[in-house]
């Protein structure tokens, strides 16, 4: 399938409050967001015309912002609204969602305490990240980068800065043959694929590395809402490689990801099975449910 840029397609984004033509939606080339990293974002899925967990989502990116010092200049309200009209000036149902807020032009220093704060959100025709054979398992690499401690980077942001040794990772793991990476942190402990997180399972139990230094996912929340819900035990806690030759079970969730079952983590294999396939069969059916329903049935 041919690549189509981002930067020449057909339809709309919301930029700055109005609906701009796609090839229009341009910033300055000295954006303090493109220098400093000064940006925040959210990747978000529309399923039947509805944004899953559209709330958490829009709740979410005004916290990343308020960590690395800025506030989005929209409400909560204000932004959901946005969503939903991009998806309908676009004609799609089903689609990726990416709404991103950044630091303009007006200073370019370190020091950005004059700079205009922007927000955009576009979509996107975007099936599952992993393709349609995913289900028979992924190829994780391991990458050399890790994951930073928490007092030397907003960790707890879903900031712009953090994706880059992402990137580097998964292009050496893609180099290597494999589909994506495992991420260790600092300390050496398991931490998360470069997009998303990752559970194991081990004696019948959903076990998944504690969030203190990557973000705890709102669909790896939901996860573990549907998990508990078919009374499964989930177990947060401190994970090491050398563990995962017990595991016999491993599965990535995120929003670009979904559920999505693993079947080899470098030296490590798993064979997919029915706990990954029984969650990933309910968290499908969950994101076509409406929003009260799914709050119902499985809260975060």
């Amino acid at each position: 399938m041919a690549l189509v840029p981002f930067d020449d397609r057909d339809g709309f984004i919301w930029f700055d409050g109005a609906m701009v033509p796609w090839r229009e939606a341009k910033l300055h080339v000295l954006s303090h967001g493109l220098h400093y990293a000064s940006a925040v974002f959210e990747g978000e899925r529309a399923y039947s015309g509805t944004i899953f967990r559209l709330r958490a989502h829009t709740e979410r990116l005004i916290a990343s912002g308020r960590i690395l010092g800025f506030e989005v200049p929209y409400t909560v309200e204000q932004i959901e609204a946005a969503c939903r009209q991009v998806l309908a000036a676009n004609n799609l149902t089903d689609a990726y969602v990416r709404p991103i807020a950044w630091r303009g032009s007006e200073m370019l220093a370190v020091s950005a305490q004059h700079t205009r704060i922007h927000l955009a959100i576009a979509c996107w025709p975007w099936p599952n990240m992993f393709g349609e054979a995913r289900m028979k398992g992924v190829r994780l690499g391991i990458a050399d980068w890790k994951r930073p401690h928490p007092e030397t980077a907003p960790t707890a942001s879903k900031a712009a800065g953090l994706y880059m040794i992402g990137t580097l990772a998964k292009h050496k793991a893609e180099a290597e043959g494999f589909d994506d990476a495992l991420m260790l942190d600092w300390r050496g402990q398991v931490a998360e694929e470069t997009g998303a997180n990752i559970f194991f399972v081990f004696d019948g139990e959903v076990h998944t590395p504690i969030p203190d230094c990557f973000l705890n996912g709102i669909t790896r929340r939901t996860v573990m809402s549907i998990a508990r819900h078919n009374q499964m035990k989930v177990v947060e806690r401190v994970i090491m490689p050398d563990e995962l030759t017990r595991a016999t079970e491993a599965f990535v969730a995120g929003t670009a990801a979904e559920v999505t079952p693993v079947r080899e983590i470098g030296p490590y294999r798993f064979t997919p099975g029915d706990i990954t396939f029984r969650l990933a069969k309910d968290y499908e059916a969950l994101v076509h449910m409406q929003p009260a329903e799914v709050e119902a049935r499985a809260p975060i």
